[in-house]
């Protein structure tokens, strides 16, 4: 597949995995310019596959921004346009977002490729440089320290999460 044409096709599902990762837009859109730039100038050596290739660059990216930028508050004259249509109100949203905000971010970075992109336990391994065995632990208490979240309590309660095999 040419650079080109897996830009066409990726970049929005991309954009919105690293969004899960950043949670801010402006932030999502120079992570997925980063990591492309990355992976071009390696497009040569990616092979057949490049998914795991170019989401590595994305997870390792995001980790070495995060590692080096503040994460304090930012201030808005408005509420964002953007709404995740899978949450009920506004207020869930919130506090579903603090709650993944909380995780590690390799935990939150393995919960978001396996239930958000759909990718097997394999393929998460290569994309985090790690065992299979390391994603499913993580995974494991991302989602035993979701479920003890006191602040979405009852959002959880009325919506079931998908056990790992």
């Amino acid at each position: 597949m040419e650079f080109r044409e897996y830009v066409a096709q990726r970049s929005s599902r991309l954009r919105r995995t690293a969004y899960l990762l950043c949670r801010d837009w402006a932030t999502a859109e120079d992570l997925v310019q980063s990591a492309l730039t990355k992976a071009w100038l390696a497009w040569g050596r990616v092979g057949d596959d490049p998914d795991p290739y170019v989401y590595r660059i994305l997870v390792n990216t995001h980790a070495s921004w995060w590692r080096r930028r503040w994460r304090g508050e930012v201030p808005t004259a408005r509420m964002p346009d953007q709404v995740d249509p899978h949450a009920p109100n506004v207020e869930d949203r919130a506090a579903l977002w603090a709650a993944l905000g909380r995780l590690g971010r390799r935990e939150r970075a393995a919960v978001v490729l396996r239930y958000f992109d759909d990718l097997d336990h394999a393929t998460i391994a290569r994309i985090l440089g790690c065992e299979p065995v390391t994603v499913r632990s993580q995974i494991s208490r991302a989602l035993a320290k979701l479920r003890v979240d006191p602040e979405i309590a009852g959002i959880t309660e009325s919506a079931p999460v998908r056990e790992e095999a």
